[in-house]
C-alpha cells in the first residue's frame, strides 16, 4: 500500500482500514504463536500498513484544525 492512494481516502475509510489491519496483525501474531505462520515478512508489511493509515489520519486531522 503506498502513501498516495491514502492520502486520496477520507478520514472515515482510513479509520476502516486501520481497524481491518489491527485485525489482520492480530490473526499474524496468533498464527506465529501457534507455528501456522508462513510469511513472516507480511508482520513487517502489516506493521508499517498500521504507521502509514496512523500518519495520513493525523495529518488530515492537522490539516483540518489548520484550517479551523
Amino acid at each position: 500500500m503506498k502513501a498516495q492512494e491514502l492520502t486520496s481516502k477520507t478520514p472515515d475509510q482510513l479509520k476502516d482500514q486501520l481497524v481491518a489491519l489491527k485485525k489482520e496483525a492480530f490473526n499474524l501474531r496468533f498464527q506465529q504463536a501457534t507455528g501456522q505462520l508462513e510469511s513472516t515478512a507480511r508482520m513487517r508489511a502489516v506493521r508499517r500498513d498500521v504507521a502509514r493509515v496512523k500518519t495520513i489520519l493525523n495529518q488530515k486531522a492537522a490539516e483540518a484544525a489548520a484550517s479551523n
